[in-house]
C-alpha cells in the first residue's frame, strides 16, 4: 500500500521559473542534493522556455521538492518524436518519506499527457523508481576506432568561450538551425541543456568550424580525441572535425552513432551509473546502438 502524501507545512507551486525567488530556490536545490550549479544559465540565456517546474516549498520559500518537465523532441528510428524530458527531480533529506516526490511525479506526468507528448524520456540513478511508471530503461552506446587521417582542406577551428556576448550569439543561432546528430537517437533542440553542459565539465571544449558553421563538442582523454557533439545544420565528416581543430589523434571515441561522420566506429556499452529511460512507444528502441550525446544531458 502507497503511503499518502504528506505536505503538512509546505505550499504546491508550478510554473516558477519566471519567478526569481523561484528559480533561485531551485539553484539552491540542486547545489546542496547534488552538487550541480545550474545558476550560469541564467546568463546564457536562461531555462528552456518550455519548462514547466513542479514544487513543494516551504514557509521560507526553500524548495522542499522538484520535478520538471519541458518539451524535448528526437529523432528515434529515423522519425521525429514529439516528446517531453523530465528533470532537476529533487528531495531535501528532511522531506523525503513523505510521499512528496511521488506527487510531483504524477502531476508532471499528467501536464505531459495534457500536452499531447508521445513520449517522455528521462536519466536516474535509480532506475526502479520510475518503472512502476511504465519507463523501460534504453542501452546506451558509445562508438570507438581508429581516427581517419585529418583532412587539409578543413580551415582552423577557433575556440568559443560561450560567456562572452558574440560568442554566446553565434552558438544559440546554430542550435536553432542544428540538423539531428544521428538519424537513429538525438535530440532536434535542445539550446539550455547544450549551453548549461559546456559549463558543468572544465574538459569539455567547444571550438567553431567557420568553413563548415559547425560548433564542435569535445575533449582529450589520456590522448583519445572525444567528439561529444556536433551543432551544424549539415553535419561534417570527421575527418574534416579533425583537420579543423588540428588534432592527430590514433584513436576516437564518439558519444553518440556516427551515421553521418562519414566514419565507422565499433559500439562498446556506456559504462555509467546513470541509465536512460523512456515512457511511451511501446518496446521502440534504437535499431542500432546508440546513446543521446552528453550535451544533451539533462
Amino acid at each position: 500500500m502507497r503511503k499518502r502524501l504528506d505536505s503538512a507545512g509546505l505550499t504546491f507551486r508550478q510554473e516558477y521559473f519566471g519567478d526569481p525567488a523561484g528559480w533561485a530556490a531551485l539553484i539552491r536545490l540542486l547545489q546542496d542534493i547534488f552538487g550541480i550549479d545550474i545558476g550560469p544559465l541564467q546568463q546564457l540565456g536562461g531555462p528552456d522556455p518550455s519548462s514547466m517546474p513542479f514544487g513543494w516549498f516551504d514557509t521560507e520559500g526553500e524548495l522542499a521538492a522538484n520535478l520538471s518537465a519541458f518539451a524535448l523532441p528526437f529523432v528515434l528510428n529515423g522519425r521525429i518524436v514529439h516528446a517531453a524530458g523530465l528533470q532537476s527531480g529533487a528531495v531535501r533529506p528532511q522531506w523525503r518519506g513523505r510521499g512528496l516526490y511521488r506527487d510531483l511525479t504524477v502531476k508532471a506526468l499528467d501536464w505531459c499527457e495534457r500536452q499531447g507528448f508521445e513520449a517522455i524520456l528521462l536519466y536516474t540513478d535509480k532506475p526502479s523508481l520510475y518503472e512502476p511508471y511504465g519507463f523501460h530503461a534504453i542501452a546506451q552506446h558509445r562508438y570507438w576506432g581508429r581516427a581517419p587521417a585529418p583532412s587539409i582542406s578543413a580551415g582552423p577551428a577557433r575556440l568559443l568561450v560561450p560567456a562572452d556576448a558574440d560568442d554566446l550569439a553565434l552558438l544559440r543561432s546554430l542550435l536553432e538551425r542544428r540538423s539531428p546528430v544521428s538519424t537513429t537517437l538525438a535530440v532536434t533542440a535542445n539550446a539550455a541543456m547544450f549551453l548549461i553542459n559546456t559549463q558543468l565539465d572544465p574538459d569539455t571544449r567547444v571550438s567553431f568550424l567557420e568553413d563548415q558553421q559547425a560548433v564542435i563538442a569535445w575533449k582529450m582523454d589520456e590522448g583519445r580525441f572525444n567528439l561529444l557533439d556536433v551543432v551544424a545544420a549539415e553535419i561534417p565528416p570527421l575527418a574534416e572535425i579533425l583537420g579543423g581543430l588540428d588534432i592527430a589523434s590514433a584513436s576516437v571515441e564518439v558519444h553518440f552513432r556516427p551515421d553521418k561522420l562519414d566514419w565507422t566506429g565499433a559500439p562498446q556499452p556506456l559504462e555509467s551509473g546513470t541509465v536512460l529511460m523512456l515512457r511511451g512507444l511501446g518496446d521502440d528502441d534504437p535499431h542500432f546502438p546508440a546513446m543521446l550525446s552528453p550535451m544533451a544531458d539533462f
